[in-house]
């Protein structure tokens, strides 16, 4: 996996990941950014919200559950000091479908947390991690 970052202007930056997508970050005002885009933390949270919805959805479908839809809102904590690591991270996913088994999402929100989720088994290393689920019928 490969990403370049490039300095866009004042505490602007654009990055290109590998598979040749761009996105923009920018800081906030106080730190001399404009506000424009997500702030690089912000993307970290949002890559790991991608990371165990897919985890999720994909494990709901082979296991045969009429899924059709997925939400996850994350709320997260920050240290008050350099580094301003992650130290606490909810996430609680809305899942929808037809007929949906809630052991079987909740089969599939511990196994996303435990064994698939790269990003939030490594974020899971400084932050106190925390999951709620809720099925919702289509």
């Amino acid at each position: 996996m490969e990403c370049t970052v490039r300095w866009h202007d004042g505490m602007s930056f654009i990055a290109e990941t590998g598979s040749g997508h761009m996105v923009a970050m920018d800081g906030a005002p106080e730190a001399g950014g404009r506000n424009l885009a997500p702030r690089p933390m912000e993307l970290l949270l949002a890559g790991t919200g991608g990371c165990t919805s897919f985890d999720i959805v994909m494990i709901l479908k082979k296991g045969r559950q009429d899924v059709t839809g997925c939400e996850v809102n994350l709320s997260a904590e920050r240290a008050a000091e350099d580094p301003k690591v992650f130290t606490r991270i909810n996430m609680h996913f809305v899942v929808s479908g037809r007929g949906l088994k809630p052991e079987a999402v909740e089969r599939a929100v511990k196994l996303s947390a435990e064994k698939y989720c790269s990003a939030s088994i490594m974020l899971g290393k400084t932050a106190e991690m925390s999951h709620s689920w809720e099925v919702i019928e289509a």
